[in-house]
């Protein structure tokens, strides 16, 4: 039995490294143009090693080229980063849309005067968008206290500083004339009304940007700026305007003309108001109208 499996054995390794001719002759003359010599062994591993070889190539031409997108189901790394950067840019324009639209409902109930002034509150304006205080941590480090301690040593002696302090708060006058409707939070009417001649200039009552800048059915010309520390001065029944959307104005500058435009007006006169952070305060404990 032993000798039978050793002879099953050198059959086989005869088999594997017997030599064979390869020979490619021409059909017409029979002349021999190319003869290899070969052997199953060498056939059996040219062709492993071609096998592999060409699985390795084609491998790394899907690994390194553009051919891997054509793969079906294969996401590539570029769209994946695309849509990444393109999510995140998504989630900021809801967000910013957000303020946006809170901001010009502010603006537009300013336009009406169409608020409860009890029920403002400026303070959670926008709480829905923050985050919550609880989930960061507010203690100071060394490094913090080092700076506010050197920020406000640099204030003590500034004397450029340009904080609105409102309990001091001074502001131009827009226009001169005796008040015929003052302040008055329970009649929403959250203005004064100057009485002034036709085309008395209206000036700002302090440097700011203007943000609104038109025509409305029920108040006229309006114009509404921007000032520092939240504030807002809206001037309507205009008869014209003189600054536009976008410009930055200074105080005692002229912006528009007494006027008797809108529905709502009952004579020539300017409509004064002073927004302080969405919530209504009485111009008159700031300005001298008379």
């Amino acid at each position: 039995m032993a000798k039978k499996k050793v002879k099953k054995r050198k059959e086989i390794k005869r088999k594997l490294l017997h030599k064979y001719r390869l020979v490619i002759l021409n059909e017409s003359t029979f002349e021999e143009k190319i003869s290899f010599k070969l052997s199953r062994l060498n056939v059996f591993v040219t062709g492993s090693l071609f096998m592999i070889g060409l699985i390795g190539l084609t491998t790394l031409l899907i690994a390194f080229t553009p051919l891997r997108e054509y793969i079906p189901g294969y996401s590539s790394t570029r769209l994946k980063k695309e849509a990444t950067e393109l999510t995140y840019k998504t989630d900021s324009l809801i967000r910013t849309l957000n303020y946006t639209n809170k901001y010009l409902d502010n603006i537009r109930m300013v336009l009406k005067g169409d608020i409860e002034n009890t029920v403002v509150n400026r303070d959670s304006l926008f709480q829905q968008y923050k985050l919550d205080p609880a989930s960061v941590d507010l203690s100071p480090i060394k490094e913090d206290s080092l700076l506010r301690a050197e920020v406000a040593l640099e204030d003590k002696y500034n004397l450029f500083e340009r904080t609105i302090d409102k309990k001091n708060l001074v502001l131009f006058t827009p226009v001169s004339g005796p008040i015929s409707m003052g302040f008055d939070p329970n009649e929403k009417h959250y203005a004064v009304d100057v009485t002034a001649v036709t085309d008395s200039p209206v000036k700002a009552v302090a440097n700011g940007t203007v943000i609104f800048s038109e025509w409305t059915a029920d108040t006229g010309y309006v114009i509404i700026i921007e000032h520092e520390g939240g504030l807002l001065s809206v001037y309507k029944h205009n008869g014209s305007l003189s600054k536009f959307q976008g410009n930055i104005v200074r105080g005692g500058e002229v912006i528009a003309a007494v006027g008797n435009t809108g529905e709502l007006t009952t004579g020539p006169h300017l409509h004064f108001e002073i927004w302080d952070n969405g919530t209504p305060i009485d111009p008159t404990n700031y300005i001298d109208f008379n």
